[in-house]
């Protein structure tokens, strides 16, 4: 082998000496890949699971040459020892707030024990305290005078008012509290009867679940209006989260479907449809007669709408910055670098938000602040692929980002467009509290029911209407509304104050 070496020639000595090179580079890129590895298992274990990232750097200042000028020279420093005494300033306490006016206020008069005859009233001293007794049940009973006509042999009688459940034996307030409570405060159905229990009032498992699914069949047509006001829109973001389904074909297993997540950023409404499974046929199927822009998380099951000439595919950067965010051990330069451009554009929205700018506006100021930092992005992960293993955590956020580029600069073209779909994403996060206390649902008309009740709430909290106030009014005026005007039952339109 050394005689061998010492006939090679200078070209092919050079040759093999890159080819060294290469291998030595590749071999630390796979040790360091390794050792990011690891450090990723051990954060999932022992770490924090949050994303934030902060830089020491000032965005839009730039940085001063330190390691350029020459060193000073240190010489001995004196110490003075200085002591002076000041007045700490007293803060005042601005007092503590008071309570809600609308809350009933119970006075509880307190009289000295001595007695006070002779004595003059002088005013008096007063202290509240805010005190809570479980929700009241009660029952409401109609009586209904009946009235003999002896001449036309009839009886008169006054009608019953419509009611959510004919024969039902629960009002419009405790079918909305049943309601509210399992899907706004993730309380299951078993949890509620046990406090029901305590209060000595027994509601079968069965008749909560007949309660459940006769008052989910009247608010169906409501759920279709919504449904049909959304996908209408010319602007929807989407996303989707699993949810476990118990099938009663696969014994002691659950079956993962999927809730698909469509939220309106224009009207502040989402809706959730219910899915088997994650392919696009479902998103294919509600949004065949969708036009305009679709914002998504890069899912490949989207790639499909952005060969749609009449739909426009835009990212999200809340994703492409997740993917470098997890590249920071490995590459904490590079990964850090573009993290820091992505916190400009954030920075320019948040601008935005405190000028108050309109779309035409925020579109200018982006195309003015933001455009730049992305053409030099751009430009800089260009070079950084070259250099990277395609399989490292830096590969892989490239890998993300770059194919994606076109849609995620979309959201330059219109002002009305966010730079995310962070919208969408906080929708979802009721069901995902849900699932961790009832872990599944009982079937699959199940979880479609549960769509319908995760679309309302969620709008309602978009538009902060009082999500009891609302199902209460709705569950005493659907059963006769005229169905060409149930939009005015849905919660951006219901005014819950009316009665």
């Amino acid at each position: 082998m050394q005689q061998a070496k010492e006939n090679m020639t200078k070209k092919e000595l050079l040759d093999y000496a890159r080819k060294l090179e290469t291998s030595y580079n590749h071999t630390r890129q796979e040790n360091e890949y390794l050792k990011f590895r690891i450090s990723e298992l051990q954060r999932l274990i022992y770490g924090s699971k949050r994303e934030r990232f902060t830089s020491n750097d000032v965005i839009g200042q730039k940085k001063l040459p330190f390691e350029d000028l020459p060193k000073p020279t240190e010489e001995p420093k004196k110490k003075e020892k200085v002591e002076y005494y000041r007045e700490k300033p007293k803060k005042k306490h601005p007092g503590r707030a008071d309570f809600p006016g609308h809350l009933p206020v119970e006075e509880v008069w307190i009289e000295p024990d001595q007695s006070t005859d002779g004595l003059k009233h002088i005013g008096y001293e007063t202290k509240k305290e805010l005190d809570y007794q479980p929700g009241k049940m009660y029952v409401r009973k109609f009586i209904r005078p009946k009235y003999a006509d002896p001449e036309k042999e009839t009886v008169l009688i006054g009608d019953l008012p419509f009611r959510p459940i004919e024969k039902g034996i629960a009002g419009p307030g405790l079918l909305a509290q049943l309601f509210v409570d399992k899907y706004v405060d993730h309380l299951p159905i078993y949890r509620q009867r046990q406090r029901f229990k305590r209060e000595n009032i027994n509601l079968p498992s069965s008749t909560v679940n007949s309660l459940t699914k006769k008052t989910s069949n009247l608010l169906e047509p409501l759920y279709e209006r919504h449904r049909n006001k959304i996908l209408n829109e010319g602007y929807l973001q989407v996303d989707e989260t699993p949810i476990k389904v118990l099938d009663k074909n696969k014994k002691g297993k659950t079956h993962q479907g999927y809730y698909w997540v469509y939220f309106s950023p224009m009207r502040r409404a989402v809706f959730f449809d219910y899915r088997y499974g994650r392919s696009r046929e479902g998103p294919k199927q509600l949004l065949k007669n969708f036009t305009g822009y679709l914002q998504t998380d890069g899912y490949r099951a989207y790639d499909w709408f952005g060969r749609r000439q009449d739909i426009t595919l835009l990212g999200c950067w809340a994703h492409a910055r997740r993917k470098f965010e997890k590249a920071l051990d490995y590459d904490r330069k590079r990964a850090g670098y573009v993290m820091e451009e992505i916190q400009k554009l954030y920075a320019v929205e948040r601008e935005a938000r405190q000028l108050g700018l309109d779309p035409e506006g925020r579109k200018q100021l982006r195309l003015d602040k933001a455009l730049p930092v992305i053409n030099q992005l751009g430009q800089q992960m260009a070079e950084m692929y070259q250099d990277v293993l395609p399989r490292s955590p830096l590969g892989n956020a490239l890998n993300y980002i770059i194919p994606r580029w076109d849609s995620l600069l979309a959201y330059l073209n219109d002002g009305m467009l966010e730079i995310d779909n962070n919208l969408v994403e906080n929708s979802i996060r009721p069901n995902a509290l849900g699932r961790k206390n009832y872990l599944f649902a009982g079937s699959h008309s199940g979880a479609q029911r549960a769509a319908m009740f995760y679309s309302f709430f969620g709008t309602c909290k978009q538009h902060e209407v009082n999500p009891w106030k609302w199902l209460k009014r709705v569950l005493e005026l659907i059963p006769d509304y005229p169905a060409n005007q149930l939009d005015d039952l849905l919660p951006q339109n219901l005014n819950v104050n009316s009665k």
